[in-house]
């Protein structure tokens, strides 16, 4: 059983379903030996929800229509298609949005499995995988506090639960899968402020800190236009992230390439 379970929520556009290996890597190097006895570290990949639609799409457009900036466009349609498809409709059964969710929860439960009950938790997101995540921890608070939700897996978990594992989940697995275990949460190149800027700021509310421990550390480029610091959104956020600015090089040019 490992000392504590690392998951990984990746952001938009397209997006392998090995992009934490580097990280494992890098993780590795820095630790030692020790890190594959004591952080089980499971990724969360949610892009081949996403990714036919999106191909499709794209070959279409580019099969019969004359386009410029290629790279440019192909970012920006898989980037904010993914974006898009997440909030559209998100109330339906079987929506992107739920789907999102389900594999979130799948992935929980599987490091519940494997490291136990206690076992806390270190949530690492990048880009929209922020706002996927947040929304996942607000609607499971919500539930676990008796509100009623309405998009997504939290709607109705044991419904979930009976449908892909056969059988309902204890209270104690509920409670690992709505984070309750976490220590803190690491978001980078978070873009949650493009979703809630529309609402007034009594409304901008965060997810609650799931012990007193917890902390939110926020990593930024001031340079990059689609990552964001969090602190100014409500006093919601100010008392619960650290924003702190970063240099992650290049510039916003230089993350399209890269992304």
């Amino acid at each position: 059983m490992a000392d504590v379970a690392l998951i990984t929520v990746h952001g938009m556009g397209e997006t392998p379903r090995d992009y934490a290996a580097d990280l494992a890597k890098r993780l590795r190097a820095r630790i030692g030996a020790s890190f594959d006895r004591q952080v089980d570290m499971r990724s969360v990949y949610y892009q081949e929800i996403l990714k036919p639609n999106e191909q499709e799409v794209w070959r279409r457009i580019t099969g019969n229509s004359k386009v410029r900036y290629d790279q440019l466009r192909k970012f920006l349609l898989f980037g904010f298609g993914d974006a898009a498809g997440l909030e559209n409709r998100k109330e339906d059964s079987g929506s992107v949005y739920e789907l999102a969710q389900i594999e979130i929860a799948k992935t929980l439960l599987d490091a519940y499995v494997a490291s136990g009950p206690d076992t806390p938790v270190v949530l690492l997101s990048h880009s929209l995988g922020c706002q996927v995540l947040s929304s996942y921890i607000y609607d499971a608070q919500k539930a676990r506090s008796g509100v009623p939700v309405a998009a997504g897996v939290w709607k109705d978990i044991d419904h979930w639960s009976r449908t892909l594992q056969g059988r309902a989940l204890t209270e104690s697995e509920k409670a690992f899968l709505a984070c309750d275990t976490a220590l803190g949460w690491i978001t980078t190149g978070c873009n949650i402020p493009i979703f809630v800027a529309a609402h007034k700021e009594m409304t901008i509310i965060p997810i609650a800190a799931p012990r007193p421990s917890f902390k939110w550390l926020n990593l930024y480029d001031p340079d990059d236009v689609l990552g964001w610091p969090l602190q100014p959104l409500s006093e919601g956020y100010r008392l619960l992230v650290e924003d702190r600015a970063i240099n992650a090089g290049g510039g916003v040019i230089n993350f399209i390439v890269k992304s």
